[in-house]
């Protein structure tokens, strides 16, 4: 199985070699509510850690969604561009936003571990 990572925003980033996949948790989800619109960054886009790199919009409210990691946008899910909802449906699989080629992979280390953000999702719930 792919690792996984998480950060306190609720961005996920599944390993996929050189690659990660980021999209929202499902918490995050929970909190936005019914998701009505997606921005996606442009494949070639650079992204530092922690920098912007996409919008998600929902009924209640607007966020960013920041990078996980620094890297290069090598991938983006257009279909959430006409289907923003599944995000709400499948967060963690059909709803991944953008693949990011990992520039610095030392910087996985900083984030938490599945076990770590179900900790975490506890001290903030």
């Amino acid at each position: 199985m792919a690792d996984t990572r998480y950060t306190k925003d609720h961005e996920y980033i599944r390993i996929e070699g050189d690659t990660g996949v980021v999209g929202i948790a499902s918490y995050a989800q929970e909190q936005l509510g019914d998701v009505v619109f997606v921005e996606l960054p442009s494949v070639g886009k650079k992204v530092d850690q922690g920098g912007e790199a996409a919008v998600v919009e929902s009924v209640k409210a607007a966020s960013e969604i920041y990078a996980p990691v620094a890297g290069e946008i090598v991938a983006v899910n257009d279909t959430l561009e006409s289907t923003p909802g599944t995000v709400n449906e499948d967060p963690t699989g059909a709803g991944w936003f953008m693949k990011i080629k990992i520039s610095d992979a030392s910087q996985l280390d900083g984030l938490m571990s599945e076990a770590d953000y179900k900790a975490f999702l506890a001290t903030i719930s």
